[in-house]
């Protein structure tokens, strides 16, 4: 089980947000922010939005801490990347 989160460095909604993806499936991403006390609300498409204050609780459960070009890289690469405006 291997999950990314990148540097909460995205302005929303009066603070910062972090990305969380998984590489293998969206179950597993799922799995892991259920863990974390992450609300089903916070999916979006393909990642969770981790605010800031929440940031060390998924590394400190075993998420791999890269970039936000990496996130997307890793998406596309799984090809779990559902980019906006896409239909699914």
């Amino acid at each position: 089980m291997t999950v990314y989160i990148d540097p909460p460095t995205w302005p929303g909604h009066g603070r910062l947000w972090s990305h969380l993806i998984s590489d293998l499936s969206y179950e597993e991403l799922h799995a892991f922010a259920a863990s974390i006390g992450c609300p089903p609300r916070a999916f979006e498409r393909d990642h969770y939005d981790v605010p800031s204050h929440r940031y060390a609780d998924a590394v400190g459960a075993g998420a791999v801490e890269v970039s936000s070009r990496e996130i997307v890289r890793l998406l596309v690469g799984a090809g779990l990347r559902r980019p906006k405006g896409r239909a699914w």
